[in-house]
């Protein structure tokens, strides 16, 4: 197994900064956002603020999740606790959609009854500054977790600049308002806020869905049956099956069954194993990669008992399709 060294900021742990960075900015957004909203009187920027209180919550759970994810595997847990990251990112996206729904209410009650703004500028230039931070944050997010491979920190950070779009698009609109003087425009822009938001929830969810069902990722299989056919091509194995893969937050875990010929001894069919195993290890760069290899005879069928019924084996078929 491998795992990617040195993942620290400033002598701390990489993601635990970096989650505590999103929760004090969480903060820092939800007070700002709405202070703005008090002194505009904005549905846009209304819209804008009642997602970051959102976030609020969400970041929160998140670092609750990050937590309990790099908790080491235990008897009742032997793959350890990663699978949180799916949940986490499917409560942050329920809570985006909840938040993206109440925001179209309140835009088509503004654009029905007639907003009434005031301070206009002074509103626009706290958003304005709020969304440069947030776009930082955001790229420092996707940064460290790419580097981690924590699907908890990247979910974060596209939320993250997904906020930051919303701002620009809230100051555009808001903007308009405040140098023309047409009003309706502000709930306009609130409710083109409110479904950008529900898409960016959508896709939270669906990605969750992934992972919890155990999607195999395109790249991943065809890196791995691309190394396996190698060491088949150079003798090294007589042929591979049951080929599995699934990726838990930061860790991905492997196994495949091995043909060898039967005259070969079990020590060097064990060393060739490994020499394929250390081969599909470096396929996965930075990754904490989990490899189980099972070893078999020539002609394996032979060898089991009588009734043995062989599982599906659907990566095989992807490259005997190739």
């Amino acid at each position: 197994m491998t795992r990617s060294a040195g993942d620290t900021i400033w002598g701390h742990d990489a993601r635990a900064v970096a989650i505590g960075l999103s929760l004090l900015f969480s903060a820092l957004m939800f007070v700002g956002k709405f202070a703005a909203f008090g002194l505009t009187g904005s549905a846009a920027i209304f819209s804008d603020a009642a997602e970051s209180g959102v976030h609020v919550i969400a970041t929160a759970f998140v670092a609750f999740s990050l937590w309990y994810a790099t908790r080491p595997a235990d008897p009742d847990h032997p793959y350890g606790h990663g699978k949180v990251a799916y949940f986490a990112s499917a409560v942050e996206g329920a809570l985006i959609i909840g938040a993206a729904l109440f925001i179209l209410y309140s835009a088509i009650r503004a654009l029905i009854l007639g907003p009434e703004l005031q301070r206009l500028g002074v509103g626009l230039l706290i958003v304005g500054v709020l969304a440069l931070l947030n776009g930082a944050l955001g790229l420092f997010l996707l940064r460290v977790g790419k580097r981690t491979n924590s699907l908890i920190l990247t979910s974060n950070g596209h939320h993250i600049l997904t906020d930051m779009w919303t701002s620009l698009g809230v100051l555009v609109g808001v903007g308009l308002v405040w140098l023309t003087d047409v009003v309706w425009l502000d709930p306009l822009v609130a409710m083109l806020v409110a479904l950008n938001i529900l898409w960016t929830g959508g896709q939270l969810i669906a990605r969750a869905t992934e992972g919890l069902m155990e999607r195999a990722e395109e790249e991943a299989t065809l890196q791995l049956l691309d190394t396996l056919d190698t060491a088949v091509d150079a003798d090294l194995v007589s042929d591979y099956h049951q080929v599995r893969h699934r990726r838990i937050d930061d860790r991905r875990f492997i196994e495949y069954h091995l043909q060898f010929p039967r005259e070969l001894s079990l020590e060097e069919a064990h060393d060739r194993s490994h020499y394929v195993e250390q081969q599909v290890i470096e396929q996965f760069p930075g990754e904490a990669v989990v490899v189980t290899a099972h070893l078999e005879p020539d002609g394996h069928a032979s060898a089991h008992p009588a009734g043995h019924i062989e599982p599906p084996d659907p990566l095989r078929e992807v490259g005997a399709s190739r």
